[in-house]
């Protein structure tokens, strides 16, 4: 089992960074893919970023490419979701996840998830 609690979440003008962290305990992270997903209100849920457990192959929607940048620390059990040039179109939950398979359909763990508000 793998637990992931994000933080980082907030209000933020456009134009504007904010850096999502999400902290893993229960199993180490470093044998894990993980990923950014995001969920509009009355949307989808979104796959943003994934990154592959060494951190040399990520991966970006569209959307967010050039804005957003995924990294991970996996000595500290952390990744994190560096976010900037926001929009007001990024505004949605965003929650953290893992799975052994980096492009895994549906990712197995997740978090509760953190709000990201954007004003224009």
């Amino acid at each position: 089992q793998v637990q992931l609690v994000e933080s980082g979440g907030g209000l933020v003008q456009a134009g504007g960074s904010l850096r999502l962290s999400c902290a893993a305990s229960g199993r180490t992270l470093s044998s894990y893919a993980m990923g950014w997903f995001r969920q509009a209100a009355g949307k989808e849920r979104e796959r943003v970023a994934t990154i592959n457990w060494s951190g040399g192959t990520t991966y970006y929607a569209g959307s967010v490419k050039g804005r957003f940048t995924i990294s991970r620390d996996n000595a500290v059990n952390t990744v994190y979701l560096q976010m900037n040039s926001l929009k007001p179109e990024d505004t949605a939950v965003y929650y953290c996840a893992a799975d052994q398979v980096v492009f895994a359909p549906v990712y197995t763990y997740w978090g509760q998830g953190t709000q990201v508000t954007v004003s224009s």
